[in-house]
């Protein structure tokens, strides 16, 4: 256990004690703990197992929930301690119970961050997904910010540790080369979670209690659609209810998969090489129509 981070957590609820410890995970060199407090009440607080000197996750991620929590109260943990060494916040009951109608209330409330625009693509801070920091230097070209902030950064760490195989190589070059061809150059702006997966959705008892783990910066919308979808998180009722807000483009379908073949990347990085096959099945999809 990092020594000082859990001085800091001590100090934190020094007027209570706390009854149980329980680690959430333990990834990326971050810990998640729960902490249960003599009144019941319980907290999360995450932290390096050893410090890292290069990128602070820990501190992106309570700036991006405090950034949060003012545009939409209720719907993310409350930062209760950020310091360089600790993230401490609230704990969002969930059992995962959802409703016939999810797709909808999730789609409603998706939407509702979706609508939040900006005049350029990035964010004033830089974020994380997986501990990785993902740099926010604003923009206002979108094909250059996915390029050399997103699908370029993700590629050249690949090949810096353990390249896949050429011809995969071979056709991401040609996609990063050429993203001017697969991908819009002035997307609409929104708002974005950063790391919107079913694990960072909570339900409990039908009704969509919170969202956790943001990573947040101005991008493309459907970025963040074509993310939920390679999860199969959301289905046809989820777009029919998204596009009567925000419609979604109607050549979509033909760039979706560069956008998630990008999280396909960040998969083979962070977790596991199994995720090459989504990354060849999704180049596949691209160069077998041209």
């Amino acid at each position: 256990m990092n020594a000082v981070a859990n001085n800091q957590i001590v100090k934190f609820v020094s007027n209570q004690q706390i009854i149980h410890r329980t680690v959430l995970s333990n990834s990326f060199n971050i810990i998640c703990e729960k902490i249960t407090l003599d009144d019941q009440v319980c907290l999360v607080a995450k932290y390096y197992n050893k410090k890292n000197s290069t990128f602070n996750a820990i501190k992106s991620e309570g700036n991006s929930l405090i950034f949060m929590n003012k545009k939409f109260p209720n719907l993310f943990p409350t930062v209760r301690l950020l310091t360089n060494d600790v993230l401490i916040m609230s704990f969002i009951e969930h059992n995962n119970i959802r409703s016939n109608d999810y797709q909808k209330i999730l789609a409603k409330e998706i939407l509702k961050i979706h609508s939040v625009t900006n005049d350029k693509y990035g964010f004033k801070f830089d974020s994380q997904i997986g501990g990785l920091k993902q740099p926010n230097s604003y923009s206002s070209n979108w094909i250059n910010f996915f390029r050399d902030h997103r699908l370029g950064i993700i590629f050249e760490l690949i090949n810096q540790n353990e390249p896949m195989p050429s011809l995969i190589n071979q056709r991401l070059e040609v996609v990063i080369k050429n993203l001017e061809n697969f991908i819009p150059s002035k997307p609409r702006i929104s708002l974005l979670h950063g790391d919107l997966w079913k694990g960072n959705i909570l339900f409990h008892n039908k009704k969509l209690v919170g969202l956790i783990d943001p990573g947040i910066f101005f991008g493309h919308n459907e970025l963040e659609v074509a993310y939920l979808r390679w999860f199969n998180e959301i289905n046809t009722s989820f777009l029919d209810y998204y596009s009567e807000i925000i419609k979604i483009e109607k050549d979509y379908h033909t760039y979706e998969p560069i956008y998630q073949i990008y999280y396909s990347l960040l998969n083979v990085h962070l977790w596991s090489r199994k995720y090459i096959s989504d990354v060849d099945r999704l180049l596949s999809s691209i160069f077998n129509k041209k």
